[in-house]
């Protein structure tokens, strides 16, 4: 029997949206609107939504589609960012003090995910629903945002991407490669461990 869609209880519901509202305006002018369109970032919001509604199909699809990055990000968050580089921004002294702060919401989105997995379940439709945003954001990206800023790495793997193939096919390559490899394995390990 599907558990019916209900908002979480208002102690993780009202800090979290505060963060949320703290977050927004100063991502805004220190990134730019396009920062926006990071998977991470579009699992904030969608969490937040998922928060306030108990939307399963919301948070499953940030489940399929963010939570490995999520988790790899905590990892390397604990090894000083040595790892395998993705939080290595966190221990720049360079960058200011407040911003990386906030980057810490890679840390708690991870267990709010896992605990709303745990409380209502994995949606199956979330593997289909996640690709089809995926593809718009991937489009978004590389077309809205700047090559150097390499959003999503539209424009080649990791924070300092080379292209070996031309742009179009490389996009092309990952928008096919991105739902059979990344998203494909998670969605059957989530049911696996979230059966019906």
């Amino acid at each position: 029997m599907m558990k019916s869609a209900r908002p979480y209880p208002l102690w993780i519901r009202l800090p979290y949206t505060l963060f949320v509202l703290i977050l927004v305006p100063i991502y805004w002018r220190d990134h730019g609107p396009g920062n926006f369109l990071w998977f991470s970032d579009i699992a904030l919001f969608a969490v937040l939504i998922a928060l306030w509604t108990g939307n399963r199909l919301v948070y499953s699809m940030m489940a399929v589609g963010v939570l490995p990055l999520e988790l790899a990000w905590t990892l390397d968050f604990l090894t000083g960012g040595t790892l395998i580089g993705l939080a290595a921004y966190m221990f720049d002294p360079t960058g200011p003090l407040y911003l990386r702060g906030l980057s810490l919401f890679h840390l708690f989105l991870p267990p709010i995910i896992i605990w709303m997995l745990i409380a209502q379940g994995y949606d199956r439709r979330a593997l289909w629903a996640q690709t089809l945003l995926a593809w718009v954001v991937l489009l978004a990206s590389w077309v809205l945002t700047s090559p150097d800023d390499n959003i999503n790495w539209v424009h080649g793997l990791g924070p300092d991407a080379e292209l070996f193939l031309p742009a179009g096919l490389y996009l092309a390559l990952y928008m096919v490669l991105l739902p059979l490899v990344g998203l494909l394995p998670t969605h059957l390990l989530l049911k696996r461990l979230f059966p019906r």
